[in-house]
């Protein structure tokens, strides 16, 4: 499916008053905790992550979201033993979509960040991780779930801006990469969702979150 293609996305996302998606597989993590009162949550994070690096399928990313990671099972997994994170949401290559913590919560996603001049950018936003890599381009069906992820989202929390995990920890992080189409992704979002008050970081070219479109 090209850029200009935009799917159908009925039936949509529905977020309960909990913060749980409907109808998310749901994998509850540890790793997550209370949001500071009278924050609002107002920026979407998009991330990329594969387990082993540049494989995909299998369930070592729920492992690890959820402290359950066999170390033995690849020689990569012994760097992560110490590591305590999470993101609210998972979209595998295939659009199967996961929730790991209630996006009323914080979850453990983003680390050292900084977004116009707010640091700890775990406080005000929402972590999706996209199963893929910097290398490879991502999967229709995760441009079409994701669409359906933010129009939910933005129905119940007050999301202005969208950015890559590279943006806003920039130097540190390369992630969601080059071969996620931000322009694609702004486009089918148009055509779904309520885009007037929702800027998108325009992409690759846009790290230290600067370059930005309303």
């Amino acid at each position: 499916m090209g850029a200009s293609a935009v799917p159908s996305l009925a039936p949509g996302l529905e977020l309960d008053a909990a913060g749980w998606c409907l109808q998310a597989q749901h994998r509850p993590s540890p790793n997550f905790d209370a949001r500071t009162a009278g924050i609002p949550v107002d920026l979407l994070v998009i991330h990329n992550i594969s387990l082993p690096p540049g494989e995909f399928g299998g369930s070592y990313i729920e492992a690890l979201f959820c402290n359950q990671l066999d170390h033995a099972a690849h020689p990569f997994f012994e760097q992560l033993r110490d590591l305590r994170v999470s993101a609210h949401f998972l979209i595998r290559r295939d659009g199967q979509l996961v929730q790991f913590v209630s996006a009323n919560a914080r979850a453990w996603h983003a680390g050292i960040s900084v977004f116009h001049g707010r640091e700890r950018c775990n406080d005000f936003s929402i972590g999706i991780e996209l199963e893929g890599t910097d290398f490879v381009p991502f999967a229709d069906a995760q441009y079409a779930v994701l669409v359906q992820l933010t129009a939910a989202l933005q129905r119940r929390y007050p999301i202005v801006d969208v950015m890559g995990h590279e943006h806003i920890a920039p130097g540190r992080k390369t992630d969601p990469g080059p071969f996620f189409d931000w322009a694609r992704y702004r486009q089918n979002l148009a055509a779904h969702s309520d885009t007037a008050q929702l800027r998108v970081v325009s992409g690759i070219d846009g790290s230290q979150a600067q370059n930005i479109e309303k």
